[in-house]
């Protein structure tokens, strides 16, 4: 019998040859036959996993950050054996699959190692199993994104996307609440509490699937969050990056004999949460160590004799702190990133592993993420200086001077060239995992028919009395202006794959007189995907402000949570006075 070829992530490629959206070319014969005579059965009996027994076996495909994922098993106390051959899916204990990218990119990984028939196997013969997100949705029948493209066929229905025609935004970006259908067996007691969601395409529940279904989520229409048969399980949303609530669901799921004392819940989540981020400027100081800094204006040096840079502490500590505390999100921005080449950029992925060792909220990262050549003359693409990231604990990528060109040339041409850094890394990660970084500042015009970009009218009027403005983005750190507004920007990169946008503005960061809630109200309905609101943040008020006068999904903030001004709890517990729902 020939060996199977290992598991190796060099095959993955945002190349469209890669893979094929034909259903007929995405299955073998062999693998067609099985799944159309495979019916799952209604009563499974509950085979629990010794409890001394400590080895994982891990499906990794090769895509996207499941770091944390290997370090939520660690923490819990667990080993970890990665998938090589077909023949460790079939011989494992208890197998995690954490999908992670695009449908048809993991499909064609799977079929083309043996790892779809193999998984189909274990999961018909009732082998404890976790699917992560889209290792739950592969097990539907086929998917519509960038397909049709055939599923495992496992499990009756199809994973489309959702509807943004309803007001809803697409992704479905943050913390939400589930509603528990069945006896879920790993979500026990944990209904009340919001956990974590990141994802375009869902299934639906039908009369077909209902005996698998053990919660759903409503985001718009009830889709399926959770599914469980027997010892098969897997959920829509991140344990990895639910906190607390995550790490006891993969606790459940790791070791049923175990017994968890029950959580009282604060409060009932009912819906989407609205998020809380902390962002930490990263850059090396004048002695060449990492820290934490914050501008003002983008200006990050002390107005002192030494000029030196602003120190407000180590990034991974500070990250820790922040979940600690409470933070939804945390952000990664590495400042300097334009000038060096980010693949070489070893303090940057330290910081990102080992904040990913403590930290089970989602980390983004920013900072030249572009095509890149090296001094040896070698090209490296956007996606892959991504990948790298992800790779070292990010779960979302920060694009912000490349995604400005790329947006003029789009509106240039109207082609979408596949070419773009948004374009490559949407393909193969899903666009939930695209954020563009948009850095505008104000320039004041006396009527809207003064210039041909998006102006409005400001609630604070100019230096000359003018009521109107138009936002103009800027590139490299805000230090050049480029002929492209931020209504324009942001159309663009939603129609070329981006997922969500981080709102900054250069004429409020570092004041901390509130966000610009024109520029806010501007973009979040102007695109059908989430806007995070930032800069300006200087007390609790401007978090509500904020959320009651636009469309943002999340706030985030720097300084004040820095400098201890204004704790990330301050926030929430003052959001939800004001009787908006956040995570606590």
């Amino acid at each position: 019998m020939e060996k199977a070829a290992p598991f190796s992530t060099s095959k993955i490629s945002s190349s469209s040859s890669t893979y094929s959206i034909l259903p007929k070319t995405l299955y073998s014969n062999k693998i067609h036959s099985r799944l159309s005579k495979f019916k799952p059965p209604r009563n499974l009996s509950i085979r629990a996993a010794s409890a001394s027994d400590s080895v994982v076996t891990l499906l990794d495909y090769g895509a996207g950050n499941v770091r944390s994922v290997r370090n939520a098993i660690g923490v819990l106390g667990f080993q970890i054996k990665d998938v090589k051959t077909p023949e460790d899916i079939l011989n494992a204990n208890r197998l995690i699959f954490p999908g992670v990218g695009a449908f048809a990119p993991a499909m064609d990984v799977l079929n083309r190692t043996g790892m779809a028939e193999a998984l189909c196997t274990y999961i018909e013969n009732d082998r404890p199993f976790l699917g992560i997100c889209l290792g739950l949705q592969l097990l539907f029948e086929s998917s519509d994104e960038n397909g049709p493209v055939k599923g495992l066929g496992l499990i009756p229905g199809v994973v489309g996307r959702f509807d943004s025609s309803n007001g809803f935004r697409v992704p479905h970006i943050g913390w939400n609440a589930l509603r528990i259908a069945n006896d879920s067996e790993i979500l026990d007691d944990i209904g009340n509490r919001h956990v974590y969601f990141v994802h375009s395409y869902r299934a639906m529940p039908s009369n077909e699937n209902k005996d698998w279904i053990s919660s759903t989520c409503n985001y718009g229409d009830n889709f399926i969050a959770s599914i469980r048969k027997g010892n098969v399980h897997a959920v829509q949303f991140h344990p990895e990056k639910s906190g607390d609530v995550g790490l006891t669901v993969l606790k459940r799921f790791l070791n049923p004999n175990s017994s968890l004392a029950k959580k009282p819940a604060e409060r009932k989540a009912s819906k989407l949460a609205k998020r809380v981020i902390a962002c930490l400027d990263v850059r090396t100081n004048d002695k060449g160590d990492l820290v934490v800094t914050k501008g003002d204006q983008y200006d990050v040096r002390e107005h002192t004799k030494e000029n030196e840079v602003r120190n407000l502490g180590k990034p991974v500590e500070l990250a820790k702190q922040y979940y600690k505390d409470g933070a939804d999100e945390v952000s990664f921005l590495n400042i300097t990133a334009f000038r060096d080449f980010p693949l070489g950029d070893l303090p940057m992925l330290q910081v990102l592993r080992y904040a990913s060792e403590n930290v089970f909220v989602p980390l983004t990262v920013g900072g030249g993420i572009r095509d890149f050549t090296d001094a040896n003359g070698r090209y490296y693409s956007s996606l892959e200086v991504a990948s790298e990231y992800f790779r070292s604990g990010a779960d979302k990528i920060s694009i912000g001077s490349d995604a400005v060109y790329a947006a003029e040339e789009y509106i240039k041409t109207r082609v979408k060239t596949g070419k773009s850094s948004i374009e490559q890394i949407s393909k193969v990660y899903g666009n939930q995992a695209v954020v563009v970084s948009i850095d505008p500042r104000r320039v004041y015009v006396k009527s809207p028919s003064d210039i041909e970009l998006k102006a409005i009218r400001v609630t604070n009027p100019g230096p000359n009395g003018e009521k109107y403005a138009w936002y103009q983005c800027t590139v490299s750190g805000g230090r050049e202006g480029r002929p492209i507004g931020a209504y324009e920007l942001a159309k663009a990169v939603e129609e070329l794959g981006a997922g969500e946008i981080l709102l900054n503005c250069i004429d409020c960061d570092g004041q901390g007189k509130g966000f610009d809630t024109d520029l806010i109200k501007l973009i979040s309905d102007a695109v059908s995907i989430p806007v995070i609101a930032s800069s300006g943040a200087g007390a609790v008020e401007h978090f509500t402000e904020v959320f009651s006068k636009t469309n943002a999904s999340a706030a985030l903030a720097a300084g004040i949570f820095h400098r201890k001004e204004v704790p990330v709890q301050s926030v929430k517990e003052h959001l939800l006075k004001e009787g908006i729902e956040v995570r606590i």
